[in-house]
């Protein structure tokens, strides 16, 4: 299946300044399938090592002692594969298993800088976190990897889709209502069940059994919390799924911050916010930290206290929250609220896009759900709705307030510019994001 990544790692390969190469992103995203294709495709072979539970491969770093030489002819001989700079691609996966490994990426690319690394691994996010642990903080290259957005989800239900989408891009950036709107609404609906996970995608392609598609989301969900029982004490690891588990209880309030009363009576933060970093830091969900006010540079006037947390990918969203699939495939709104289905989507694009997550609320009278700063420093409000009922007083009090330069509604309604407000469908929001990557 297509992966956005794979440019960004042939950018990578084709830099001249090239690092060893750490790619971040929760697990069964895809990481290691996409780096696996990237090297045959690129490379004359390539020299794979798995390093979760394998105390050998281990111990070569361990006990290399610095001779950087050395450890690549040891490599060499495990793998059974001559590693020869430029043309082999070296594949180190599930790093965070060996420190050794992680600090020799330093010693690596100032002895050998033209050989070809690649490292993941899914809780590397939490490496930086150990006591005593010296990251190579300037000797490596490092790429965030999320799950399928509605782009490549688009494309791996059927290649012939490239046509469409195309469309939407050129009707994104004409402002004009796109011909096949009710189209692309239902593949939306489609994608909010199945969400970006490429297991889970894959098997709706190959059996369209929206009941195994569930059983798969499960079977990933049910992997987040032996990941938290693992690498965690039994204390921790209780109190990190709790915070987990409360995640839909804390959107379908209908103020969305995360309060730690939801997760138990009388619960304060000082008990679960290193639970929060946990599961920020292993990428299985995404924060979005309220502004003060929006002005620039908006990190300045982050009020870190008050935020919202939302799932990593919307499919499994849906199922941890056990949404009745054919009421959201049929866009039936009377029995269910599928905003927290919709503003989960919409931060799952935009952190897609790596796009820094906000949001801006006044005294609990008016919110609006995202945030963004462009490269021109404008601060730029962004309401997310899930129908074509746009009417909004909270966007309308903000841009009263702060006279954004324009600001955009994602809606069930088709592409338009009125009234500053620039219209994009549900659907389309990868086309804001790749307009906000190419300003960068």
């Amino acid at each position: 299946m297509f992966r956005l990544i794979d440019q960004k790692l042939l950018q990578w390969k084709n830099k001249s300044d090239r690092k060893p190469l750490i790619i971040l992103g929760a697990r069964q995203i895809g990481k290691t399938y996409s780096i696996l294709e990237f090297g045959n495709k690129n490379y004359k072979n390539a020299a794979y090592f798995y390093f979760e539970g394998n105390l050998k491969l281990q111990n070569l770093f361990v006990n290399a002692n610095d001779n950087i030489q050395n450890l690549i002819i040891q490599l060499s001989i495990y793998s059974g594969i001559n590693i020869i700079p430029e043309t082999t691609l070296i594949i180190f996966d599930e790093i965070q298993s060996c420190n050794a490994a992680i600090s020799s990426l330093k010693r690596i690319y100032e002895v050998m800088p033209n050989l070809h690394i690649i490292c993941a691994g899914s809780l590397l996010g939490l490496v930086t976190k150990r006591e005593g642990f010296s990251f190579p903080v300037g000797k490596v290259d490092i790429l965030k990897m999320h799950p399928m957005n509605f782009y490549e989800f688009v494309l791996a239900i059927d290649n012939n889709n490239t046509t469409l989408l195309n469309e939407i891009q050129k009707c994104y950036d004409n402002n004009k209502k796109f011909s096949n709107h009710d189209k692309a609404i239902d593949l939306y609906n489609l994608y909010l069940v199945i969400g970006g996970m490429p297991d889970v995608v894959e098997t709706y392609i190959k059996t369209k059994n929206l009941l195994l598609v569930k059983a798969k989301q499960m079977n990933i969900l049910e992997s987040y919390s032996k990941d938290m029982v693992k690498y965690c004490t039994t204390s921790e690891s209780i109190k990190i799924e709790s915070c987990f588990n409360s995640i839909p209880a804390q959107l379908a309030k209908e103020n969305h911050k995360f309060q730690y009363n939801i997760i138990k009576s009388g619960a304060r933060a000082k008990e679960y916010e290193n639970c929060i970093d946990w599961l920020v830091s292993s990428n299985i969900v995404l924060k979005s930290i309220k502004i003060k006010q929006p002005i620039m540079p908006i990190k300045m006037y982050e009020d870190l206290l008050s935020y919202k947390i939302y799932m990593l990918d919307v499919g499994l969203f849906c199922a941890k929250c056990d949404f009745v699939q054919q009421t959201i495939l049929f866009n039936n709104d009377n029995n269910i609220s599928k905003g927290t289905l919709t503003e989960t989507y919409v931060a799952e694009e935009l952190n897609s896009g790596n796009i820094s997550l906000h949001y801006w609320e006044s005294n609990g009278i008016a919110e609006v759900d995202f945030i963004y700063q462009d490269m021109n420093g404008e601060i730029i409000p962004i309401e997310a709705k899930t129908s074509i009922n746009v009417k909004s007083k909270s966007l309308m009090q903000y841009i009263n307030n702060y006279k954004p330069r324009y600001a955009i509604r994602i809606s069930g309604k088709n592409f338009g510019f009125e009234n500053n407000i620039k219209s994009i469908p549900l659907y389309a929001i990868w086309c804001l994001t790749k307009s906000l990557n190419d300003q960068f």
